[in-house]
């Protein structure tokens, strides 16, 4: 009589009577992600059929040789952010020789394209750890690129397009030089995992580290802004740098979007318009997002044909 008592009770706390069941939970996010997706492709949909005549006017006058070196400087801005992630990777402790980073990296990032924000970081995890690399360093490495691309993202388009219109984003800069300082990572991340009951990190990340994946970030920022510059040479090299840095970090606040997919796009036809056309404005947006789709299923090709070589 006292075990079914103890059985009894622990029933009646372990599962709450209206609570709803975690699958359906899941299940419910997950068709508000597909939801809030349809809905953005929508809204991009009509906004093309209505610029209908000025989107194909526009895409008319982009050549091949300039989306061919929009292509390769996408490359180039990839290969940059690979660097500061492994850069990140290295100085919490785990050095990665290149073509098994890139490889990690990119095939990893391909992730991005799914629905949800855990895919990449989840690839990564499994990629690093056959390689040697904690799944806890792999997590803070994927986790930290989103401050440092942030941070300099926001920088670079204070620089490159004036305070006076863009003023506002200083208010986000000192909240991310905070969270930049490795002391404060530090404690974050230690606080994280031992929410999560994870062994803590060997070893602390550095400022040196720090400032050498902020160096990587900004070269990537670069050649983005290269990359734009060829499909938009209208408003100069400084403005395509800035436009795409501030549009990209529009795009990656929203989380349920894949790859921040039709934010980005609204966000960079806003920024070109005083400089283009509406239509034309959104020829050169998708443009871009096309290409830097093939620029991620390159990465990623060249990278996993290159790691298999060289373990033959």
């Amino acid at each position: 009589m006292n075990a079914s008592g103890t059985a009894g009770s622990r029933e009646g706390v372990g599962e709450p009577v209206n609570a709803a069941p975690p699958g359906r939970r899941k299940t419910a996010r997950r068709l508000l992600r597909v939801a809030f997706l349809l809905v953005a492709l929508g809204f991009g949909g009509w906004a093309v059929a209505g610029e209908w005549d000025a989107v194909v006017a526009g895409f008319a006058r982009l050549s091949w040789a300039a989306l061919a070196g929009s292509l390769v400087a996408v490359v180039a801005a990839l290969l940059g952010a690979m660097l500061t992630w492994r850069t990140l990777l290295a100085d919490l402790g785990s050095p990665l020789p290149l073509r098994p980073a890139a490889k990690v990296f990119f095939v990893g990032q391909l992730g991005k394209y799914i629905p949800g924000a855990v895919w990449p970081v989840l690839a990564q995890m499994e990629m690093g750890r056959d390689l040697g690399v904690p799944r806890s360093r792999s997590a803070a490495a994927f986790f930290l690129m989103m401050p440092v691309q942030l941070a300099t993202g926001l920088l670079v388009t204070l620089v490159t397009l004036g305070r006076h219109r863009y003023g506002w984003l200083l208010l986000f800069v000192p909240l991310l030089l905070v969270l930049l300082e490795p002391k404060v990572i530090n404690g974050v991340i230690g606080w994280a995992l031992r929410r999560i009951r994870r062994e803590p990190l060997e070893r602390p990340l550095t400022r040196r580290g720090m400032l050498t994946a902020l160096g990587w970030a900004v070269a990537g920022w670069l050649c983005y802004g290269i990359h734009l510059y060829f499909v938009a040479p209208q408003s100069g090299l400084l403005f395509a740098v800035g436009a795409f840095a501030l549009s990209w970090c529009l795009g990656i606040m929203t989380f349920v979007v894949p790859a921040g997919a039709g934010v980005r796009e609204v966000a960079m036809v806003a920024v070109l318009a005083p400089h283009l056309d509406r239509g034309s404005a959104i020829a050169v947006a998708l443009s871009s997002r096309v290409v830097i789709i093939l620029g991620d299923l390159i990465c990623a090709g060249l990278a996993g044909i290159a790691a298999r070589r060289r373990s033959v």
